[in-house]
């Protein structure tokens, strides 16, 4: 499938940032996208299946008044993410917000987990979240600035035996972000993550429009003050 979006795109520069959310979808994603919008950033989603949020883009478009569209990025494949990048900044520049908000999961125990199994959920859960930081940081270092946040989980406090393969990602995700904060914020990159404890559920307080505010809160932290993890009960 071709990574090209098939939603209105912005071919040029017009004064708004951008905000890329990897990993969007219904939940989370969907509340990530309706609150940058809502901050004046133009959104561009990033999943497997782009098709299935051209209706989400076109009322998100319909109620901000920006640019939203969506493209075609497997988070687990190194190609087809860094495909999904290059078209989506060839058509609205380099972001200043990164939001890494994928994950792959299957129940298993660890002694039922088969190495490729959790290789390949490790590519997902990791592996891509470092490659899109990769693949915007250097703009974010030129610039002086920037914000890349990853969804993490409260697994990676509290392991869960059932999710083995989830909880040793979300581990190494929150090991990722504070090794990548102290790399990038010397250039006055944020770099932080959201970690969610629970399972998220509208009107409670982890509803996902809820839980994008504190990705809000984190990106507004100004330089000297960035905090690079941000625990949601």
């Amino acid at each position: 499938m071709s990574a090209r979006s098939s939603t209105p795109r912005r071919k040029a520069r017009i004064g708004r940032p951008v905000c890329f959310i990897v990993g969007a979808g219904r939940g989370i994603g969907a509340a990530l996208a309706e609150a940058f919008a809502g901050e004046g950033f133009d959104i561009v989603l990033l999943s497997r299946g782009p098709a299935k949020l051209r209706g989400f883009c076109e009322e998100l478009r319909r109620k901000s008044g920006h640019y939203v569209a969506a493209y075609a990025a497997d988070a687990g494949d190194e190609i087809s993410l860094k495909q999904g990048l290059d078209i989506a900044r060839a058509d609205f520049g380099d972001p200043q917000v990164l939001i890494y908000n994928a994950a792959a999961s299957h129940p298993e125990v660890p002694t039922q987990i088969a190495p490729e199994r959790l290789v390949e959920e490790f590519r997902v859960n990791v592996g891509g979240a470092l490659m899109a930081a990769r693949e915007v940081a250097p703009a974010m270092i030129k610039a002086k600035k920037g914000t890349i946040l990853f969804t993490g989980g409260g697994f990676a406090y509290e392991p869960s035996m059932k999710y083995a393969s989830l909880s040793l990602g979300k581990a190494a995700l929150r090991s990722l972000t504070y090794t990548l904060a102290q790399e990038l914020g010397a250039h006055g990159v944020h770099v932080a993550t959201v970690t969610v404890h629970g399972i998220t559920q509208t009107g409670t307080s982890l509803d996902p429009a809820r839980i994008a505010q504190t990705y809000l809160w984190l990106h507004r932290q100004p330089k000297g003050h960035f905090d690079i993890e941000k625990i949601h009960k």
